[in-house]
């Protein structure tokens, strides 16, 4: 009979979101620059444009400005900006940026426990609720990249047929 295996709740969670980064990553790999920028839907965003707000607008805000407490520079970081990616920047570097703050965000993971609570919170935006700890944010974080794979997915089988996982 095998021998029963337990992982930590840490490695759990690290793992499940590294899994959605992969999967993002994966479903979109091959696809030329014009297919990363046609806008499939009627709401007008794009594939590249999804990746530039899981960078920004996720991991970069999630992980390093509320875990972490770090200040974005202006012009740096716009909410508004995420979504939209200028057709002067190469479709690489917005994987660049992508992987970077998955690596800043994997940073960030390591060095805090669980139970750690966000370095800032914008009350602002946010007044009447907020993510206590680590734990509560990483769910988050697995649970919107999760959202957005699938969105990929979808667009990616519209552009190509390509399927990431095949059932049946």
């Amino acid at each position: 009979m095998p021998e029963s295996v337990t992982i930590g709740e840490r490695e759990l969670l690290v793992s499940t979101l590294n899994t959605q980064r992969e999967h993002v990553l994966g479903i979109l790999e091959g696809l030329s620059d014009d297919a990363l920028r046609r806008a499939m839907l009627p709401s007008g965003w794009t594939l590249l444009g999804l990746v530039q707000h899981l960078a920004l607008d996720v991991e970069r805000f999630w992980f390093r400005v509320i875990m972490a407490g770090e200040s974005i520079g202006a012009g740096e970081y716009s909410a508004a900006s995420g979504w939209v990616v200028a057709a002067d920047v190469a479709a690489e570097t917005v994987f660049d940026v992508y992987r970077r703050e998955i690596d800043l965000a994997n940073a960030i993971v390591d060095a805090r426990s669980l139970d750690t609570p966000p370095a800032a919170w914008p009350v602002e935006r946010w007044p009447n609720w907020r993510f206590e700890n680590l734990r509560e944010l990483m769910l988050h974080v697995i649970a919107e990249t999760a959202v957005h794979a699938g969105h990929a997915d979808a667009v990616r089988e519209l552009i190509d047929g390509r399927q990431w996982l095949v059932i049946g």
